[in-house]
């Protein structure tokens, strides 16, 4: 069985071309509060660069990320918190 950080990481490289994917664990942070779980892996940060947000609106990059991991969120992830970045903006200091 994979854990929820394998399969959120293979979602999104499956569905946008990644120049960096950096996911982080914060359910400790949580606990106690809506959503978490004594195992954890409900709240999450991630930073995502990838050509694939040109020309989208921060909403729209947002909204194709959630929809990439609908699975995970029907399936208990509860909170993610979001950087979405294109390589120019990341280059930029973002």
């Amino acid at each position: 069985m994979s854990t929820r950080a394998e399969r959120i990481h293979a979602l999104l490289l499956s569905a946008f071309t990644a120049a960096e994917l950096r996911l982080q664990d914060d359910s400790h942070q949580h606990a106690g509060h809506a959503g978490a779980r004594p195992g954890g892996e409900t709240h999450y940060s991630l930073r995502l660069t990838t050509p694939d947000f040109r020309g989208m609106s921060r909403v729209a990059r947002s909204r194709a990320v959630h929809a990439a991991l609908a699975p995970e969120f029907t399936g208990g992830l509860h909170a993610l918190s979001l950087q979405l970045l294109t390589p120019e903006e990341a280059a930029d200091g973002r």
